[in-house]
Order: C-alpha cells, then structure tokens, then sequence
C-alpha cells in the first residue's frame, strides 16, 4: 500500500505513473521530441536542462505544461558542450563545459559554487516563464553524496517542490537516509524511479512490468526527433528517437500500461501536496 498514492486521493493500492520526458533544452530533436509525446503521447511531464543549449526555444515553446528543472553540473556529450551560468570555476572540465561525467564534476566541485549554480538554474527557469513542477538531478549527479544532497533537497524544501531521488534498491546503497530525510521534511518524491539513461525506453519495458504495483512509479525517457544534428553528437541517438517512437507513436508501453490498471499523472498532483505539507516550509 502507499500512502503517496492515498494522498493523491487514488487510494492506497493504486498504480499511478508518471512518464517525465527529459533533456528539454538540450537540443532541437529534443525539444521537438518532448513537445512532441507531451501533446500526443504518453509523457504527462517533462524536465528542462536550463544551461543547455537550446533552453531559451524550450521557453518560447513553452504553454503551461508540466515541466520541472532537472540541476545539471554535466555535459556529457563531448560534441555538443555547455556550461555554468554562474561564475563556477570549480564546474569547469578541461574544455570549458561542464565536466563530462558524474565522478569527475563531483571530484572538483565547490560545494558553495554548486549551490549558486543550482539555484541560478532554478531561478532561471521561473524567469524564462516555466511554473516549475519538480526538481530532479542530471545524470543523478546531486542525489548520490550527502553533501551534494543537501544543496537539491534545501531547494527542494525551499521553493517547496517534489523531488526525483533514486529507487528504494538503489537508495538502500548510498550510505546515507535520502528517502528518509525527504519524507522526515515533508518532501514529496515518488515511491520508484525507473529510468531509460544511456539504455532507451524499450530495454526497460520487463522492468517496468515486473515493477508497477501499489504507489507512484517515475518513467524516465529522453525522446528525441530523428535529424542529423542529433546524430551528430549524441552517441544515443536511435535509442533517443526509439523513445520517442515508443511513447508517442506504437501502443506497446500503452498497452502495458493499461494491463497494469496503471493511472497517468505528472508530476503537478505531488507539487501541491508539497504546497499544502506545512513541514515542507522553510
């Protein structure tokens, strides 16, 4: 049973799904192909990329629908570079960018220039016009240390938004309480994570039938329209436009859906359960 899932008012055994379509911003194919399942497909949510390089058309884009800011202090693909849009010299790789992995942003990273950037993007996204949904973490980067943590989760208790943390399984391995520490301040995350990184949504269609059950399950795709600019750079590519195909024009992840009774929501249900909870105030 799941008490996330009562809160919603669905009931405690329900299956509520959210499918959040990633890296807007970081592209035109990704733009086209975010906007794109959000109108006719099965995405109810998507995350922008604020630094990325194609944001600002995300914004012009943009017409209410339930889009949150997922924190980046990476850019992992190497032909297609972005940045700080604070003066963050320890964000920095050999390049210029954002470094290019997880282990090594967090090997160099000031944790004071962290949270000015953080915040910037946050910031950022409230002024280009987005009614911000909910906070996730880029590549999981500011999820996985506790020092780290605390900067997503002070924003998250802040502006009062839900927050995307790792699975229960992988929670179990970080050393430290996150989902507790969340549900102890009244931050509102979802009870599973299942996320399509660096694999497309169609390598995750056992997991994610083996998975649904009692409580609220994120769906994390990155769908992206097919051009040359995206293959171009992104060694993700036909998985990207598989996602797009998967979640907006076959019926298999519909289908599987459905055989699970599962509920689609976004993330816009959690955010005012966030604004209601008193404890979530700062």
């Amino acid at each position: 049973m799941s008490e996330l899932t009562w809160r919603l008012g669905l009931g405690e055994s329900a299956t509520a799904v959210i499918v959040t379509a990633d890296d807007l911003g970081l592209c035109h194919a990704s733009n086209i192909g975010v906007f794109d399942t959000l109108a006719t497909g099965l995405a109810t949510s998507a995350s922008l990329l604020v630094p990325a390089p194609w944001a600002r058309q995300a914004a012009a884009l943009y017409r209410g629908q339930d889009i949150g800011v997922s924190l980046a202090i990476t850019a992992e693909h190497e032909l297609l570079r972005f940045g700080p849009i604070t003066h963050a010299p320890s964000l920095l790789g050999g390049d210029g960018g954002f470094a290019g992995s997880v282990a090594d942003a967090l090997d160099h990273a000031d944790l004071d220039e962290i949270r000015r950037e953080c915040r910037a993007q946050l910031e950022r996204a409230v002024l280009y016009g987005f009614d911000v949904s909910h906070l996730a973490a880029h590549h999981n980067a500011l999820v996985t240390r506790p020092e780290f943590f605390d900067i997503i989760f002070d924003l998250a208790q802040e502006y009062r938004l839900p927050l995307r943390l790792l699975s229960s399984p992988q929670d179990a391995l970080l050393g430290f309480p996150a989902r507790t520490l969340a549900k102890n301040a009244g931050v509102i995350v979802p009870d599973r994570v299942i996320d399509s990184t660096g694999q497309g949504l169609r390598s995750k269609l056992e997991e994610i039938s083996d998975s649904l059950g009692d409580g609220v399950t994120e769906i994390v795709i990155r769908p992206a329209e097919e051009t040359d600019e995206l293959k171009a750079f992104a060694s993700d590519a036909a998985q990207r436009v598989d996602d797009l195909r998967l979640s907006a024009r076959e019926a298999t992840l519909k289908a599987l859906l459905r055989d699970h009774d599962a509920t689609l929501i976004g993330w816009r249900p959690l955010l005012e359960l966030a604004r209601r909870s008193p404890a979530s105030m700062i």
